[in-house]
């Protein structure tokens, strides 16, 4: 008897479709590209990026031996960028895992087990919303302090709400398909229908927004190290070497530009890559743009 092939799962289908996108596949790369570039580089070039040499500041770009020129303590301005886009795409992330982690298994509990549960967790989550996520942020490291760890974390609650409304709506229109009161009818345990059964449904929204979510977060950490909220001196992260080249925007300009595309480039990046993946998962989105 032939064998008859198995048709592909949702998110293979979601990955071709993703691989015909070329601006899709463009931030992709560029995106992993520029990961590999943070991470490979400070473990393979031994050269200090916090080394100062006074007698080579603020030489501009082109220099010899300085690609992107020097800042005021006559520090290379390659490898600061690169061990400072480390800092700001690993903190970033880890702001996006605690949004998702937190806010997944709230609107995981609120959408699935309804009623009291669902009333108490989703008023919570309105209070929060209450406030704009920058300003949340900005409020929880003023009480906490300043830093990188307590800034990522503050940042990562202030986008605990924007996963918790997703995964419940999608909980709430999946809870009551045939394959789970089926589920529910041959006593398989609640918790592991929802881990199970209802949990990969919602991880393509889920996806989405933590692609979109990343670049916020980005942005949002750049913005609050500017305000000294983030990285203290002399830590190399971009937000706070943007603020740092203030001081010297007529005699040095390169020290705010460089930084400053940097996280425009990286951030416009991941917004491309995030429309792509959403598209990929819902061609419904792409057809109905066009």
């Amino acid at each position: 008897m032939p064998r008859i092939p198995s048709s592909p799962g949702p998110y293979a289908r979601a990955w071709r479709r993703l691989q015909h996108d070329r601006t899709g596949m463009a931030m992709l790369v560029f995106v992993v590209a520029v990961a590999l570039v943070v991470i490979l580089v400070p473990a393979v070039i031994t050269i200090d990026p916090y080394k100062q040499d006074l007698r080579a500041s603020l030489l501009p770009p082109g220099s010899q031996g300085h690609l992107l020129g020097t800042d005021h303590f006559g520090r290379d301005l390659v490898l600061r960028m690169i061990d400072g886009g480390r800092a700001s795409l690993s903190l970033g992330l880890i702001a996006v895992t605690i949004a998702v982690t937190v806010g997944g298994l709230v609107g995981l509990v609120a959408g699935y087990r309804g009623g009291a549960a669902d009333r108490v967790l989703m008023r919570l989550i309105d209070v929060e919303l209450a406030f704009p996520g920058i300003l949340l942020a900005l409020v929880i490291v003023t009480i906490l302090g300043s830093g990188s760890e307590k800034l990522t974390v503050a940042v990562g609650i202030g986008g605990i709400p924007r996963f918790a409304r997703i995964v419940r709506g999608t909980v709430l229109a999946t809870k009551h398909e045939l394959y789970i009161e089926a589920a529910r009818a041959v006593g398989v345990p609640g918790i592991r229908i929802a881990f199970v059964h209802v949990l990969p449904q919602v991880l393509g929204p889920v996806l989405t927004i933590a692609t979109f979510g990343m670049a916020t977060a980005i942005l949002a950490i750049a913005a609050l190290s500017f305000l000294g909220l983030g990285a203290q001196p002399p830590a190399a992260e971009w937000g706070l070497m943007l603020s740092d080249a203030r001081k010297y925007l007529r005699i040095a300009w390169w020290l705010a530009v460089v930084p400053g595309l940097a996280i425009s480039i990286v951030v416009l990046a991941v917004n491309l890559l995030g429309d792509a993946v959403r598209d990929a998962l819902d061609p419904r989105l792409s057809s109905g743009a066009d």
